[in-house]
């Protein structure tokens, strides 16, 4: 992609998703992550009056001295964008991939978050990590995280979202709102997801294509694995094949669902050309109330 066409492209999704983000989200967005809580400050030695139930006993151990908790408000919120940016999100058509969804969801809620002061980080990942951006605030920082979002190459094969979710259990530490976007084609995330949903407020972004599911009977087509570049041929018109989509299709939903269940984070299903605003707008009203 040449820099014209980028930025044109950056461009356009700005122009789109701001508005999406100034008009509907904005409002829903300060109302579902308004609750700053407490975040852990310091140690400090225990003086008279203060709150045994703050004391740390761990540190109180290796100081053979009473020491305390100290808890601050947390004044700000960070938002973490953990994109798939696997070789199956490029799935679509010569209009809108998959991972063109992904990035205009992912422009919208930094938009939002930017209207409500908050931080922005990014995580690209594929088979692997490929790119973060540290949280920051500011405009120019989410115009460079929508090109990154636009203009990334992938470079590993495979989606590995486990792996995704625990290099961010390892950067950041604190409190966070954290939209994880993938097709959730790989293996299932278990472990890293429901310690992260604990950790975080986590909503796992779920953009799927009905081609992927109701594939047209052509006869017998080469197919390529997007995740591993495998060609194998395929009769499309058999029955076992079509029923074999269906299922796969089905386990992976039911699987996710179960997931987000368990773990106690949200859900957001879109489909690849559907509007993604009526999914992600109740989302977050239900958080909301």
């Amino acid at each position: 992609m040449d820099a014209i066409t980028l930025l044109q492209k950056v461009r356009r999704i700005e122009i789109k998703t701001r508005r999406l983000s100034d008009q509907l989200f904005s409002g829903e967005y300060q109302s579902s992550f308004k609750g700053r809580g407490m975040s852990f400050a310091e140690v400090r030695p225990y003086q008279s009056g203060d709150d045994v139930r703050s004391i740390d006993w761990n540190v109180t151990a290796r100081k053979r001295a009473p020491y305390i908790k100290v808890f601050e408000e947390e004044r700000e919120l960070t938002l973490y964008l953990v994109v798939d940016i696997s070789r199956s999100t490029s799935f679509g058509d010569s209009n809108r991939s998959k991972r063109d969804l992904q990035t205009e969801i992912a422009a919208t809620l930094a938009f939002s978050a930017l209207g409500n002061n908050d931080k922005i980080g990014l995580i690209l990942f594929a088979g692997s990590v490929e790119k973060v951006i540290p949280p920051k605030k500011g405009k120019k920082h989410v115009m460079r995280i929508i090109q990154t979002l636009l203009e990334w190459e992938t470079q590993s094969e495979g989606t590995d979202v486990d792996g995704a979710i625990a290099h961010l259990l390892k950067i950041q530490k604190r409190h966070s709102n954290v939209f994880l976007m993938s097709d959730f084609l790989g293996p299932e995330p278990a472990r890293n997801f429901k310690i992260a949903a604990k950790r975080f407020d986590l909503c796992a972004v779920h953009s799927y294509e009905h081609k992927e599911v109701e594939f047209p009977k052509v006869g017998l087509v080469p197919m390529r694995d997007a995740e591993t570049g495998q060609v194998r041929w395929t009769n499309s018109n058999s029955k076992a094949f079509s029923a074999g989509l269906k299922q796969r299709y089905q386990q992976k939903k039911e699987a996710l669902n179960a997931l987000t269940k368990r773990s106690g984070a949200g859900l957001v299903s879109v489909e690849m050309n559907e509007d993604f605003v009526p999914p992600l707008l109740h989302y977050l009203k239900t958080k909301a109330r």
